[in-house]
């Protein structure tokens, strides 16, 4: 059985880059800049872009409004590398309230149908076990 952060990495995170790709690109942005931005490889970009990778995810409309001002911001040089790594997380988060993580994570595993990790689990300090 796979916890909910390896679902995160394998479908989540491909998929807001993905989106985050083609708003860039959109935005007037090359494939090589938008590799050296989000320092992936521009092969990698292209995959994005063309949904060969980082697809299969529909995130709701208020996620990729964030996404859509996370392109913004980077097009507009506001971010560093730590800026970019905090709103991949901010994204992430949001992805993760709307159970998306938990609803892949039931199709992808043999998950036992009471199973609550994703969405419902606490830590004793009380933050979401994924963060």
């Amino acid at each position: 059985m796979r916890p909910p952060c390896e679902i995160v990495v394998w479908y989540v995170i491909p998929t807001i880059r993905s989106e985050l790709a083609k708003e860039l690109l959109n935005l007037g942005m090359k494939q090589k800049e938008i590799s050296e931005l989000l320092d992936i490889t521009q092969p990698a970009v292209s995959q994005y872009i063309s949904d060969k990778r980082g697809h299969g995810i529909k995130f709701n409309p208020e996620t990729q409004e964030l996404i859509r001002e996370f392109a913004k911001d980077l097009m507009d040089g506001k971010l560093d590398q730590s800026g970019i790594i905090s709103r991949i997380c901010d994204v992430c988060r949001k992805v993760k309230t709307e159970e998306v993580v938990c609803q892949l994570h039931k199709e992808k595993d043999n998950i036992p149908v009471n199973c609550n990790a994703c969405m419902s689990s606490e830590s004793k300090d009380g933050s979401h076990p994924c963060g």
